[in-house]
C-alpha cells in the first residue's frame, strides 16, 4: 500500500517553551528562542541540535522547529521546515507574508541548502542566524550542502534582509555539545 498522508510532529516538551502569540520584540530575543529550542531538543534526545520560529510583523509567534529528521524518518524534517509548517498551517497559507505583513524566521543555525531554497518559497522577509554553517560543520558532522558563493547576497536581491552571528556563541554551545556526544545521524 502507498501511504497518502505525511505527519509529523513536534515533541511534546516544547509546549512548555513556546506558545503562539507569544511577543518576542527583538531580534535577540527571536533567536534566543530558536537556540533554547536546539538545546533543548538535545537535552530531551528528540532530534538534531537545531531550531527555528517564525514571527509576524509585531513579534508575535506563528510557529516553531526544532529538528525532527531521525525521530519522524524524514530528510525535511529540518527545524525550519518544522516551522514554516507550523506556522503555515496557523495562517492556513503557504507563503507566509502573502497578506503583506513581514514575516521573520529566527535559527539557532544558519539554513543548509535545503532550507535555504525553501526560505524564498515560504515567504519570510528577514532571516535571523544564530551560528554560522561553518560553526555547524566544524562542531559536527553535519554538511549544509552546497549554497550559492554569495548566499546571503541571492537572499538579499529577494528581499531578504539577513542578519548573523545573534547568540552565536550560546548558538556554537549546543552544537559542540551534540558534536561531543558522537551523535551523528
Amino acid at each position: 500500500m502507498l501511504y497518502s498522508q505525511v505527519h509529523l510532529t513536534l515533541p511534546a516538551w516544547v509546549h512548555e517553551e513556546a506558545r503562539a502569540g507569544d511577543r518576542y520584540d527583538d531580534d535577540k530575543a527571536k533567536v534566543e528562542l530558536a537556540v533554547t529550542l536546539s538545546r533543548l531538543n538535545v537535552e530531551h534526545g528528540s532530534g538534531g541540535p537545531f531550531g527555528a520560529a517564525v514571527f509576524d510583523g509585531e513579534g508575535r509567534l506563528l510557529g516553531i522547529g526544532v529538528n525532527r529528521v531521525v525521530p519522524q524518518t524524514c530528510s525535511v524534517a529540518h527545524a525550519e521546515m518544522m516551522a514554516f509548517m507550523t506556522a503555515q498551517t496557523r495562517l492556513q497559507r503557504f507563503r507566509l507574508n502573502e497578506d503583506g505583513g513581514p514575516i521573520t524566521l529566527a535559527t539557532s543555525a544558519q539554513p543548509c541548502c535545503m532550507c535555504y531554497g525553501a526560505s524564498f518559497w515560504a515567504g519570510i522577509d528577514t532571516l535571523l542566524i544564530g551560528a554560522r554553517s561553518e560553526d555547524v560543520m566544524s562542531l559536527t558532522e553535519f554538511d549544509e550542502g552546497p549554497l550559492p558563493a554569495d548566499w546571503k547576497g541571492e537572499l538579499e536581491n529577494r528581499g531578504i534582509s539577513v542578519r548573523r552571528d545573534i547568540h552565536r556563541e550560546a548558538a556554537c554551545a549546543v552544537l559542540r555539545k551534540f558534536g561531543e556526544m558522537g551523535a551523528f545521524y
